[in-house]
């Protein structure tokens, strides 16, 4: 009787450690390819791409090539063509016509567009302080990555990181093509970077 209370015991253990492990596993953070923390990415890429408006996407598209521009002046160390991309970039965000967009994928953008718009127009207003600008690109870019798995972006595109950026911690980038051009750390350190993730 003793052993078949011991075992017992032992069987309830072994199964409460078992339920601890698969809880810790379940309930761990949504982090993407991109090291991007992200709790709502996976809600957001199933919301769009198959419902989102032609009128929509054209906008995004349009997003998507003033972001593009922007990477690629700070790539060159281009303060001035970078603030213009910049300017371009935050007033594409204000007059996306939000009309169009379905109540899920309404709240989504508005999320990612009040720190998007807010970041692009300090790059704008920071014409010659490219350090200042690639600070807000840092944060811009997870903005435009999290805009592109919501809607698409009618165009492959490359997720990058950089390593060395900001003191080692690294950060990411979206480009048009596969070769590392970038634009954290300009001419000093173009190539500096590798491909995580292909969005199409």
């Amino acid at each position: 009787m003793k052993n078949l209370i011991i075992m017992c015991m032992l069987s309830i253990a072994s199964f409460a450690i078992l339920a601890c492990n698969n809880t810790s596993k379940s309930s761990t953070t949504n982090t993407d390819t991109t090291g991007i923390i992200n709790p709502s990415s996976a809600a957001m890429s199933t919301t769009a791409k198959g419902g989102v408006d032609p009128k929509t996407t054209a906008s995004v598209k349009e997003m998507v090539g003033n972001y593009l521009q922007l990477k690629n002046a700070l790539t060159k160390d281009n303060s001035s063509d970078a603030a213009t991309a910049g300017k371009a970039l935050s007033t594409g965000f204000a007059k996306l016509d939000q009309s169009l967009l379905t109540t899920t994928q309404k709240k989504s953008f508005t999320d990612i567009a009040d720190d998007a718009k807010e970041m692009a127009g300090h790059i704008g207003m920071s014409g010659g302080k490219l350090p200042h600008q690639r600070e807000h690109f840092d944060m811009l870019s997870k903005d435009m990555y999290d805009l592109v798995k919501l809607f698409g972006a009618a165009q492959p595109l490359f997720v990058d990181h950089c390593p060395m950026y900001n003191d080692k911690k690294g950060a990411v980038w979206l480009s048009e093509t596969k070769e590392i051009k970038n634009p954290y750390m300009g001419s000093g350190m173009s190539t500096c970077g590798t491909i995580q993730e292909e969005l199409k």
